[in-house]
């Protein structure tokens, strides 16, 4: 758990001293780096997707996992509820920029592959290099959208905490290090994507409601070994 500690203490870290770099900027400045973060969500969601799609043994799974997610999140109001518990205590941006930050810190491939490789082999290269990239990120999240982003922090620890735990459970288990992960990988990019297109004001998405969708490979995958 060490990477994993490591990795949200960064997050903390840059939270804080964005937090303190936002106070010097000027509005036209925060709306750079209010599209920075829209730039910075588009390339990797699109670079994860594309990386992944070719190693996918199911390459329509994505997409039954998209609309079966997206039809659960929408019941559940997924967007339109975390949103508004967000903005009570933040405002509206402060939701937006949060939402693409946990999505950036959590669904990549380093988040996710990371903690089951230091918990099978004790390698935490990983999430070492996961943990400076969301260092560099956060701070310029916190610049944008004020301490708030720290909230991310916690629940990193969370998300990568259940994957560590999945692989110390199943250190020996192909599928989590094989094909499981490029499904999520794959559906994670096109979130990330989703939550790009709303920082940049093109689209919004309303990318929560589609956060169920990671659960979909997960159960195809176990009703397939079943059978």
């Amino acid at each position: 758990m060490l990477g994993t500690i490591v990795n949200a203490a960064c997050i903390l870290a840059g939270s804080v001293a964005g937090s303190f770099l936002r106070r010097g900027l000027g509005e036209k400045y925060k709306d750079v780096l209010y599209y920075a973060m829209g730039l910075a969500s588009v390339a990797p969601g699109i670079g994860t997707f594309t990386r992944n799609l070719p190693e996918s043994e199911f390459p329509v799974l994505f997409i039954l996992s998209l609309a079966i997610g997206g039809v659960a999140g929408t019941a559940l109001d997924l967007d339109a509820r975390t949103k508004a518990i967000i903005a009570k205590r933040g405002g509206e941006g402060l939701a937006n920029g949060l939402i693409s930050a946990c999505l950036l810190f959590c669904v990549g491939t380093f988040s996710i592959v990371g903690p089951i490789i230091s918990a099978t082999t004790g390698d935490n290269t990983f999430l070492y290099t996961n943990a400076t990239l969301d260092l560099v990120t956060s701070m310029v999240f916190a610049a944008t959208y004020g301490i708030g982003i720290a909230v991310a922090a916690p629940i990193l620890f969370c998300w990568q905490g259940l994957f560590w735990l999945a692989g110390k459970l199943a250190a020996n288990s192909d599928l989590l290090q094989g094909s499981l992960m490029y499904e999520l990988s794959i559906v994670g990019g096109v979130l990330i994507l989703s939550s790009g297109l709303s920082l940049l004001r093109i689209k919004d998405c309303k990318t929560l409601n589609y956060l169920p969708a990671l659960l979909i490979p997960v159960f195809w995958f176990l009703v397939k070994g079943l059978f």
